[in-house]
């Protein structure tokens, strides 16, 4: 999924085999519909990529075109699957290409315009979650319980993250190089059970999402709680047996549940003046999706586009600005760099940024492997401590004695 488009962005050279998006689509396929809890954005993300990756090789295209064209191409796959052009370039922008520029973000705009342009050729201009009656913020303390909104999702987004690799370690305990082929089976008796009590569990879940949407009063809020935690785990136990899928979906599914939780919740204890239910799940389920990647602009695009409802813009920004900052405070590394830090790849090292600040987070991190901030084995060059450059004399400071050559 997103993680293996990652490394390859990141240690190959952005070079990707061909033959992984036919074996991808083929595996997400088997996965979904026999009921794994899993999404299929990852799976589109890592076909489209190495599609790209292969035409770019055969083209010949130097390592930095190559790995444009590879982010043009997850980009273009998002779009295309939910109907959403400047999500599709944000998500290249955010995870994969992970660098600004004007000249790559246009190009990544441009793929996922005409992604999505040949997509409503066959599926219709209608939004991914369509039909709904408009809906905004109407009173200012709304805003507020956006805000708190917000600051929950974050913590549900991180809450998804270390479910999903503590399930994943506790499955990798009894096979561990043996009966490997009976893992797959054994995760389908696990999931198999959860299906049993919560069969809004199966495949991906928008349906069950659409249904939330559409009369929220119709559930409990113990079964919308239940649905929540349900997908988590559903979503932990199919990844964790070998499923193929990806976590973006799930991620969406768990906002959704949360934040109409949230919504009835308030509007159980304020009333009329809180909103609707509605308002908080759409949301909420961009502020999951911010605090699971620490992508908000993907994740506030997402909202907009999926539901169609521009009068949702600052509720979402707002939201998904708060979960990623919450997100980044508590925790290093995202849902699909996690991932790579547990084979000891840092994806994170190389992008400019604050070094102190990402040296601390990262210590701060339970679980994290400890690791030397970078300015200790700084080359010469490269910024260090205090503004000074390491290998490198600090300037202004000149021995006793010197004296000022004449000219």
């Amino acid at each position: 999924g997103v993680p293996q488009v990652m490394m390859a962005v990141a240690t190959q050279g952005s070079r990707i085999r061909s033959r992984v998006g036919f074996v991808k689509a083929l595996a997400s396929a088997l996965c979904i519909g026999t009921g794994g809890s899993v999404g299929r954005e990852g799976p589109i993300v890592q076909i489209g990529s190495s599609l790209a990756s292969s035409v770019g090789q055969r083209m010949r295209l130097p390592e930095g075109r190559l790995r444009l064209i590879v982010a043009c191409g997850a980009a273009g796959g998002i779009a295309a699957t939910f109907n959403a052009p400047l999500m599709g370039a944000f998500f290249g922008f955010e995870l994969i290409l992970r660098l600004f520029s004007i000249d790559a973000f246009c190009a990544l705009l441009v793929s996922a315009l005409a992604a999505d342009v040949i997509d409503q050729q066959f599926f219709g201009q209608a939004p991914f979650f369509g039909g709904f009656p408009q809906l905004g913020v109407q009173h200012l303390v709304e805003y507020a319980l956006v805000a708190v909104l917000g600051v929950l999702s974050g913590l549900i987004g991180i809450g998804f993250k270390t479910v999903l690799y503590k399930v994943q370690d506790l499955c990798d305990l009894p096979f561990r190089g043996r009966l490997a082929w009976a893992r797959p089976a054994i995760g389908g008796v696990a999931l198999g059970a959860l299906l049993f009590f919560l069969p809004q569990m199966y495949g991906v879940g928008y349906t069950v999402v659409g249904e939330v949407f559409s009369d929220p009063g119709r559930f409990a809020l113990w079964l919308v709680v239940a649905m929540m935690a349900g997908k988590v785990l559903g979503a932990s136990i199919t990844l964790g047996n070998g499923g193929s899928g990806g976590v973006f979906g799930p991620s969406v599914f768990t906002g959704a549940m949360a934040g109409v939780a949230f919504g009835l919740l308030v509007r159980a204890l304020f009333g009329p003046i809180a909103g609707e239910p509605v308002l908080y799940g759409m949301v909420a389920m961009g502020a999951v999706v911010a605090s699971a990647a620490q992508a908000p602009l993907t994740a506030a695009a997402s909202v907009v586009e999926m539901t169609g409802d521009f009068a949702l813009t600052l509720p979402a920004i707002l939201a998904a600005a708060i979960a990623a900052a919450v997100s980044k405070s508590l925790s290093y590394g995202t849902i699909y760099t996690t991932k790579l830090l547990r084979r000891g790849i840092d994806v994170e090292e190389d992008l400019p940024g604050p070094v102190v600040v990402r040296a601390r987070r990262r210590d701060a991190t339970p679980g994290t492997a400890s690791r030397p901030p970078r300015f200790r084995n700084a080359r010469p060059g490269t910024s260090a401590p205090g503004g000074e450059t390491a290998g490198r004399k600090p300037q202004g400071h000149k021995p006793k004695g010197h004296r000022a050559k004449g000219r």
